[in-house]
């Protein structure tokens, strides 16, 4: 992994824990509310010029917790099945904490 992307997750993983934490299970957060949460400086850290081009890196974030069973991904209002690959979600998606019941 690029030393960049380990910058971005550094930026963008605690804005991401507050607002998957802000909401009870079943309410989701849009991956969306993330950059968007970043100061002017934190988008200048992260090189980036507005918060849309920071969307890659939050989906690969939460891609990755979802693999480790920290959340959910849902589309549509249905969970994404497990082995579907990002590259292969079109369009958009929320993310939820996993069920405490369910961890």
């Amino acid at each position: 992994m690029a030393e960049a992307e380990f910058h971005h997750r550094d930026v963008l993983r605690p804005h991401l824990d507050r607002l998957l934490s802000s909401r009870d299970y079943p309410k989701t957060i849009c991956p969306s509310e993330v950059p968007r949460a970043l100061t002017a400086a934190e988008l200048r850290a992260c090189g980036a010029s507005d918060w849309r081009s920071l969307m890659p890196a939050v989906r690969d974030i939460l891609w990755n917790m979802r693999e480790k069973g920290e959340v959910e991904i849902l589309q549509k209002g249905s969970l994404v099945p497990q082995g579907i690959d990002l590259g292969d979600v079109k369009g958009p998606i929320r993310a939820r904490k996993v069920s405490s019941a369910r961890s």
